[in-house]
């Protein structure tokens, strides 16, 4: 976790340095764990994670709001954790919360992982009400990644007022490279908002290799910026890449003016209300 605060801490510099107000990191940030066991072992509570601690130490001193996928114990203490995501305020308060709701169980064998996520991970149970931290934009609305294959959370989102989507990450190579675009560019157009993605990027261990592709699509459905991606799954080594910052400029006007030249009425006298 030492390491990773410090290629966190590396990012938020130079995110200062390009101007920016808020820095997006992935989901789980602080480790990915080879086990089950050795995730609940490495889970600190958020009050005490030096992880934690030393970004809440960087917004401060810098004025800088930093969203960051992280895991915390569960409520008791359990065999598993909860997989969030927190909001650092400028001030370097957590202000808001998010927890995985919809967990990552796949089998892919033989050609690809078998991951099950629930074995680990204590599902969330509530979708968070956007939130406006920062007036530039808008109202925020946070989900993590297996959430960007369900449409709903994205759409009870947008009727909750949203203007951006996010959704820090930690895709596979082989789901990455058939569903990683498709899946938020439909979540940004069909809510008509921005969608932002931060991705963890390249082998974490023997067990566990991240697709990346950072991006970051418009209301329209349109890829503005986007970083690097694992292309050869069996050539990457760990501790291969350096990490990469991606810079956005988030136009609310373009959201109020897809949403108003598209108006997305739906007939709910027709079909049920999501």
């Amino acid at each position: 976790m030492v390491s990773n605060l410090t290629q966190c801490q590396l990012l938020a510099r130079k995110a200062i340095a390009a101007g920016a107000k808020a820095l997006f990191l992935p989901e789980a940030s602080d480790y990915l764990a080879t086990s089950a066991p050795e995730s609940v072992s490495l889970c600190q509570p958020a009050s005490t994670s030096p992880f934690v601690l030393g970004l809440q130490k960087t917004a401060k001193e810098n004025a800088l709001h930093i969203n960051v996928g992280i895991h915390e114990p569960t409520e008791p203490p359990s065999e598993r954790i909860r997989n969030t995501v927190i909001w650092i305020n400028h001030a370097g308060d957590i202000t808001h919360r998010y927890q995985k709701i919809h967990m990552f169980d796949i089998d892919l064998r033989p050609d690809g992982p078998y991951i099950k996520e629930s074995n680990s991970s204590e599902p969330g149970s509530e979708i968070v009400r956007p939130y406006g931290t920062l007036k530039e934009m808008g109202n925020i609305g946070s989900l993590i990644c297996f959430d960007v294959r369900f449409p709903e959370p994205a759409l009870a989102l947008h009727r909750m007022g949203a203007h951006v989507l996010l959704y820090p990450s930690a895709f596979t190579v082989p789901t990455g490279k058939l569903h990683w675009e498709i899946l938020l560019r439909s979540r940004a157009i069909e809510t008509q908002s921005w969608v932002l993605a931060a991705a963890q990027c390249g082998r974490h261990n023997a067990k566990r290799v991240s697709y990346g592709d950072t991006i970051a699509i418009d209301p329209n459905g349109k890829v503005v910026g986007r970083l690097s991606r694992v292309e050869n799954l069996e050539a990457e080594q760990e501790s291969s890449r350096e990490p990469e910052l991606l810079t956005v400029d988030v136009d609310l006007d373009q959201v109020t003016s897809v949403r108003k030249g598209i108006p997305l009425l739906r007939r709910t006298d027709v079909y049920p209300e999501i």
